[in-house]
């Protein structure tokens, strides 16, 4: 029997390992090493920090019997094992190297800044929102998805509370019909829109802008860009300039036919990558596709290219409300939206239907997506 360690139990994680437990159960022994027994629905973190709704469950209830949990961080990837931060080791003939992102914030003062990238930034934001007193303001810094969907969480929970958001690109991925429909559900709300404004330095008391200027705040939330973990490149393995896992068409690294990586961490080629965001939408897919790629090089196959395609992004705005923007394969916005109380039941069935996903990893189908004619631009972190 081969040993395959999953490393990292978000979306990618755990669909990788369920999908390789699943059909290849007489060929492999599943571990996966994570540094907590929850699973975290980073897609319900904004719920979390507004207290509307939980983000966490246990991982064993989601993992097929008999995959192995290890509760551990791994240190460092060597050739053919792991090495934990407890000093133990983990052998593998392949590993999944699924380790995800988390929040980068600009500038000194952030560590009295909020956040919705984890579970205990959401929980420990949460506890700051409900102590602030009628009319305090609160600032959320990012106008991509996330910055949206918290602020019109916190606006829909805390109406007392003033919400501003702070961006220099408001929806940036959505059409002008879908960033309209989203600007009008937050005014509606009574989010404050600051758009066009980059924000140079965060703190605890608001956001300074690049050439002078600030908004000032009394709780700062940031829902700005990502970073991912440096376990990769401290393990000498290739990464692109961001840190993430360099892999090729097929998501098996560079230059080590032993490990594919999956999710937010890696950096396929541009040709099959390059529309490709940080998304549980990319990841799911992404980490079925790793299960195949494993499963080819456990009976000695060529992996298959790697496609995921896109069909539109769903937006909530708080718990009545939501904005459907359709997409064209390629994540670029087609002209029809829904809108409404109707895009909140969908965006609902949407975030259940990942649950659904992970707990049947072996019916679980994506779709194709595009090969890129001209990948001139690859795959950047949002910011």
């Amino acid at each position: 029997m081969k040993q395959v360690v999953v490393v990292g139990a978000g979306y990618a994680g755990v669909m990788a390992a369920n999908r390789i437990a699943a059909r290849n159960a007489r060929d492999a022994v599943v571990t996966i090493v994570n540094p907590r027994r929850e699973f975290v629905e980073r897609i319900r973190l904004h719920q979390t920090a507004a207290g509307t709704g939980t983000a966490a469950r246990p991982l064993a209830a989601l993992l097929h019997p008999t995959i192995r949990l290890c509760v551990a961080t791994v240190r460092t990837i060597a050739e053919r094992s792991v090495t934990l931060d407890s000093g133990g080791e983990v052998p593998f003939d392949h590993l999944v190297y699924a380790v995800g992102s988390g929040a980068v914030h600009p500038g000194a003062g952030h560590v009295d800044v909020g956040g919705v990238s984890g579970l205990e930034a959401a929980t420990s934001l949460n506890g700051r929102l409900r102590a602030l007193p009628h009319g305090a303001r609160v600032v959320v810094v990012g106008g991509g998805l996330t910055g949206i969907e918290t602020a019109a969480e916190i606006a829909g929970r805390f109406p007392a509370l003033a919400t501003h958001v702070v961006t220099r690109a408001f929806g940036a991925s959505l059409s002008v019909r879908g960033r309209a429909a989203v600007e009008q559900a937050l005014t509606g709300l009574g989010v404050s829109i600051h758009a066009g404004r980059t924000v140079s330095r965060v703190g605890a008391d608001g956001a300074e802008f690049d050439g002078g200027g600030r908004l000032f705040g009394d709780c700062t939330i940031w829902a700005g860009a990502f970073a991912v973990p440096e376990l990769a490149r401290s393990s000498g393995l290739p990464v692109d300039r961001y840190g993430r896992l360099r892999t090729d068409e097929s998501l098996v690294c560079v230059g080590h036919p032993r490990i594919v990586g999956v999710g937010d961490a890696v950096s396929p080629p541009p040709t099959v990558a390059g529309h490709l965001r940080m998304s549980c939408q990319a990841a799911i897919p992404m980490g079925a596709h790793g299960a195949d790629a494993i499963a080819a090089l456990l009976n000695d196959r060529i992996p298959p290219t790697l496609s995921v395609g896109f069909i539109g992004q769903a937006v909530s705005l708080g718990r009545r409300g939501g904005v459907i923007q359709t997409t064209r394969s390629d994540d670029s916005p087609r002209s029809l939206v829904v809108r409404g109380g109707t895009a909140a039941v969908v965006k609902e069935a949407v975030c259940r239907s990942t649950m659904t996903a992970l707990k049947n990893p072996g019916l679980y189908r994506w779709m194709p997506g595009p090969r890129m004619a001209n990948p001139s631009t690859a795959r950047e972190l949002p910011c």
